[in-house]
């Protein structure tokens, strides 16, 4: 039987890492989930829910998903306790378009954006390749990669090198460690989003999930 909180499917098992783990130094690239994101049920209909933030600091400054317009002076403390303001960040990802996960693109007006398969500086929109499922190459570390089921143009950023190995910040990709009886229930396309998975279940170390403290993957 599994431990508390693993899971176990075919090849892969995923673990999950303490709730203090949230700082993957690596060179060059390092990463800091600023906030761990949650879902709690309210009533049967409703619930809380807000998505995690996560900075890449390396060569160039990333900020992936910006939590909810609630989360503003959250996250203003959180680069300012990094030594950085808004101007510093270089590119904000949001890996898909729930306001949960970009509700503060607006305080990064001189970053590049990418926003599900959408790049643009200011008002300039530039090709990607993300529609044609074709990963975005930051640099020789840091990708973009699409990952579609859970919205139409969900996309997740894999960082290579971390001392933790290959992480992936997911967004909605994985709700959380073990979300296997959940997350077709929020998915627009269930079909897709399972070949999106297990393409990260292969490739990922390490898995930051939208909802969720990170985990582990290991392979079998």
């Amino acid at each position: 039987m599994a431990a508390s909180g693993e899971v176990s499917s075919g090849q892969f098992r995923t673990v999950p890492l303490p709730e203090s783990q949230l700082d993957f130094p690596g060179e060059p690239y390092s990463v800091s989930v600023l906030k761990v994101g949650y879902c709690r049920a309210l009533t049967e209909d409703t619930f809380k829910a807000d998505g995690s933030i996560t900075l890449i600091q390396g060569p160039t400054t990333i900020l992936v998903d910006t939590g909810g317009p609630w989360d503003r002076d959250f996250l203003l403390k959180s680069l300012k306790d990094r030594g950085l303001e808004p101007g510093d960040v270089n590119l904000v990802v949001g890996t898909h378009g729930h306001s949960d996960h970009i509700g503060n693109l607006g305080l990064f007006p001189a970053a590049k954006l990418i926003v599900g398969w959408d790049i643009s500086e200011g008002d300039t929109y530039c090709p990607s390749g993300l529609a044609e499922g074709h990963a975005y190459c930051v640099d020789e570390h840091i990708s973009v990669v699409p990952c579609p089921g859970h919205t139409g143009q969900d996309v997740s950023v894999q960082v290579a090198g971390t001392f933790a190995g290959t992480l992936l910040v997911a967004g909605d990709l994985f709700e959380c460690c073990s979300d296997e009886d959940s997350w077709r229930a929020l998915s627009m396309n269930a079909e897709k989003q399972e070949v999106s998975r297990r393409e990260a279940l292969r490739t990922a170390d390490v898995i930051v999930p939208g909802h969720g403290p990170p985990f582990r993957v290991t392979r079998r």
